[in-house]
């Protein structure tokens, strides 16, 4: 989906991506591995979102380039607020390089 290909290829572009360490198929380390190192995504602003307080798991994100580490709030109503916080802020206050060529969602 983020590269647009196949079945993908006229889909808007992601402003953000929100990421969980724990995937089924593929853990969040290689997901965000392969971002970072893609000269078309490589400026995609990436949150982990998990529920590791791991200093090593901490430390490997952004050694892989994570733009923000957060563990995940317990309670739904935390959830919410850092949710839109998250939003506010990469979204409608931060600025990032874009590929003109992409199509950006809002």
């Amino acid at each position: 989906y983020l590269r647009k290909e196949g079945v993908y290829a006229e889909e808007l572009s992601p402003s953000l991506v929100i990421l969980d360490l724990n995937l089924p198929k593929k853990n969040g380390f290689e997901v965000l591995k392969e971002i970072k190192t893609d000269t078309e995504l490589k400026y995609l602003p990436v949150i982990i979102l998990t529920s590791s307080e791991s200093e090593s798991d901490i430390q490997l994100c952004y050694d892989l380039h994570a733009n923000c580490y957060i563990s995940k709030p317990v309670d739904f109503e935390n959830f919410s607020k850092l949710f839109n916080s998250l939003i506010d802020f990469w979204c409608r206050m931060a600025r990032i390089p874009i590929n003109n060529d992409r199509k950006l969602l809002p």
